[in-house]
């Protein structure tokens, strides 16, 4: 009896520790779109994890400087995955540029021959360019990043195929137009159009039934998958009921990648050069199959976030909140279609404004008019030729501003070691391409301390949804601190942020966010400190601090 009641009195306690330790858990951190760290990167141009599939479709003409293939695969960026790359420089995303098959043939633009190696001329929605790997490599990248943490966005193109060249006929006429070339001087001239000479415009205005074009068609039938496509399309259309017009076979082609690979949204291409109605249609097709992924595939589930899409409509910028104007017309993207569109506006608010002003801005669109919604903020990128530092001649200021900045962020690959963005001998936007420099990250030592200084406010931003989707707040102007609050269900952040301070010993006013007693780390020291009297004391050898509460 004596050896019961000892029994359930440890129990008892037992039970009442464990109570004890779940009320004192802290909620996991969720992961929020809104506040996402995306790493943006040219597939080409990463990393090469597999030298045998450097040239297909004999792609060997000579082009002009940096318009070819240069060896960058899906399995290298794999590689870099599994290397804690990613998770060191604090990335929750990765979107690169697409994957699908591109044109076998070289185009001269009046730049040189150039060869598909940026994603961006489709041949075949349906099948993988073997310059950037296979289907096995996708499903391996897509899971491992899973394992990480990262979520993957792939690039969708809906406007247009790839150019017309000696190897790649024209689609039929009741699938793209070739003529008239895009003015953009109204919203009918920039849709209704090709966006440049060369560029099949696809019909996404058409709700004509057509059939394949007769180059798949043949490409299918030689490859053995004619009959499984052509079922899949009956199965497609007889289910959504739309009609068999081209934007909707795209639509089944594209979204094949989120039930096939579970990849959690696509970048969208062109978006203000195709009607508004076709990316909400775009969005339904796109959550259903999200839905259906995730009911096949319980396991692979990583959280309750809806399928993620951000839109390119270029020039859209965050000061016209949710109605770009096309100068005859006014178009909301958001509603109903878009979690974010890209912000070409940033590098502008770096360089002319206070970036206090930029914070303070950001915070009061992004919680009122775009509340629910986001912006993609750059300050470089791959076809935008004025970036906020060509030179890279302030690659601390630029990961200070756009990493701190509310909204998402998206750091171009390279931004984080100063990737050269001047490049002699190129034209147009090569000259932004140029291959990753993996050489100074391993042998240049001021490359290593411009990447620390990154991945220390990337792991700060990925550790607290408060730097991106949370409110801003200023505490004091000299020296410049501010906080950033951020609430999500039982989930609340809470952090101090200070820049240009004194080196060495500094004491920081708190008291309006911290309780005397609250033990804080500064993550970009490793300081830890408590808060006594309203301050905290550290003494480092940085002018910045990042706090949080231990």
């Amino acid at each position: 009896m004596k050896n019961i009641f000892i029994l359930l009195v440890c129990l008892c306690l037992f039970n009442c520790e464990e109570k004890k330790a779940a009320i004192n858990e802290k909620p996991k951190t969720p992961f929020v779109w809104e506040a996402a760290n995306v790493y943006f990167l040219l597939t080409d141009r990463f990393n090469n994890g597999d030298i045998t599939n450097d040239i297909n479709f004999d792609r060997t003409l000579e082009t002009g400087k940096l318009r070819g293939f240069k060896g960058g695969d899906i399995k290298g960026i794999t590689q870099k995955i599994e290397e804690g790359y990613f998770t060191d420089l604090g990335i929750n995303a990765i979107w690169m540029t697409p994957v699908v098959e591109q044109i076998h043939g070289g185009t001269d633009e009046g730049t040189g021959v150039s060869y598909g190696f940026h994603g961006y001329w489709t041949s075949d929605w349906t099948a993988l360019d073997p310059n950037f790997g296979t289907k096995q490599d996708l499903h391996q990248l897509v899971d491992t990043a899973h394992k990480y943490g990262i979520r993957i966005l792939l690039d969708a193109v809906i406007n247009h195929t790839g150019p017309v060249t000696n190897k790649d006929s024209v689609w039929p006429e009741n699938w793209v137009r070739t003529e008239p070339q895009c003015d953009y001087q109204s919203y009918d001239n920039t849709i209704t159009c090709t966006l440049v000479k060369n560029l099949p415009d696809i019909k996404t205005e058409s709700n004509e039934a057509v059939e394949l074009p007769p180059q798949i068609v043949k490409k299918w039938k030689a490859e053995g998958r004619y009959e499984q496509e052509i079922a899949e399309l009956d199965a497609f259309f007889k289910r959504s009921k739309h009609p068999r017009a081209p934007r909707f076979y795209i639509m089944k082609w594209l979204t094949d990648y989120i039930t096939e690979f579970g990849i959690d949204g696509y970048r969208v291409d062109t978006v203000k050069h195709v009607e508004e109605q076709v990316w909400q249609e775009f969005r339904k097709e796109c959550d259903y199959a999200f839905a259906e992924f995730k009911k096949a595939n319980p396991e692979k589930v990583l959280d309750d976030n809806n399928f993620y899409l951000v839109g390119e409509v270029y020039n859209y910028g965050i000061s016209a909140t949710k109605a770009f104007d096309f100068g005859d017309k006014k178009v909301n993207y958001f509603d109903k279609a878009f979690n974010g569109l890209i912000n070409f506006e940033m590098k502008w608010n770096a360089a002319q404004m206070s970036t206090e002003e930029t914070f303070k801005k950001y915070s009061e669109i992004l919680n009122s008019e775009l509340k629910g919604y986001s912006v993609l903020n750059y300050l470089s990128s791959h076809d935008d030729g004025q970036p906020f530092d060509a030179n890279r001649e302030k690659p601390y200021e630029t990961a200070t501003k756009l990493i701190l900045c509310l909204g998402a962020s998206q750091v171009y690959y390279g931004d984080e070691s100063a990737r050269s963005l001047v490049v002699k001998g190129t034209e147009g936007d090569a000259t932004l391409r140029s291959f990753m420099n993996w050489d100074a990250i391993k042998d240049n030592s001021e490359t290593n301390k411009i990447l620390e200084h990154w991945q220390k406010l990337g792991q700060f931003r990925a550790n607290h949804p408060a730097i991106g989707a949370g409110v801003h707040q200023m505490i004091t102007e000299s020296p410049y601190l501010f906080y950033r609050s951020f609430s999500k269900g039982d989930f609340n952040d809470l952090v101090v942020v200070g820049l240009d301070l004194s080196i060495g010993e500094k004491v920081i006013d708190v008291s309006k966010v911290f309780k005397n007693g609250d033990i804080l780390r500064d993550t970009y020291s490793g300081l830890s400190n408590k808060v006594i009297d309203g301050n905290i004391t550290l003494n480092s050898e940085f002018n910045i601090v990042l706090l949080e509460k231990v």
